[in-house]
């Protein structure tokens, strides 16, 4: 009987900034488009996880391939994606972006923006959802529909992978990368 593994090869943030300076790596980005806008690290490919499965191994197997997202939990899921598919040489960043960020390696992007989009965006759904609801209670019980508007929206986002929140919220000046 044979078992597979899903074990991920972790690589720290320490341990990938010195890979970087001294061979090819090839970098991938699993998060999504506007979060890859807003800081990534240099030199990555962009990715999303939605994506990875049509992914091509690279033309050299001996080339490291190296998985990050926020915080390691998508780009585990990449990673057993591509491992399942026969891609060698893998490894997921510890910790995602953020441990390399708290590293004080560099990032570029939208480094201005003051949280991440989906934080953003969790805060603004969040703050519409309780608004509806306290309104609904003291003012007028139409104002729970905009709690379910709100709702709905999020479910759509997360069935269809496309937010509208965000895509309105990426367009705020401190939201763009810089130097665009």
């Amino acid at each position: 009987m044979t078992t597979t593994t899903t074990e991920s090869p972790l690589i720290s943030a320490a341990e990938l900034h010195d890979a970087l300076q001294r061979q090819q790596v090839l970098l991938i980005d699993v998060r999504e488009p506007s979060e890859y806008n807003n800081a990534h690290i240099p030199g990555a490919l962009l990715c999303p996880l939605a994506n990875v499965k049509e992914l091509e191994p690279p033309c050299s197997s001996d080339t490291p391939v190296v998985l990050y997202c926020e915080s390691g939990r998508r780009s585990r899921m990449a990673y057993e994606t591509l491992a399942s598919r026969g891609f060698k040489n893998l490894k997921n960043l510890e910790g995602g972006i953020q441990r390399w960020k708290q590293g004080g390696y560099p990032i570029t992007g939208a480094v201005s923006a003051p949280i991440s989009l989906m934080r953003q965006v969790q805060i603004v759904a969040g703050s519409l959802i309780l608004t509806g609801v306290i309104l609904g209670f003291t003012v007028n019980p139409g104002f729970f529909f905009l709690s379910g508007f709100v709702g709905a929206g999020l479910v759509f986002a997360g069935v269809t992978g496309t937010c509208a929140l965000a895509r309105l919220l990426a367009l705020l000046p401190f939201n763009r990368p810089q130097g665009k």
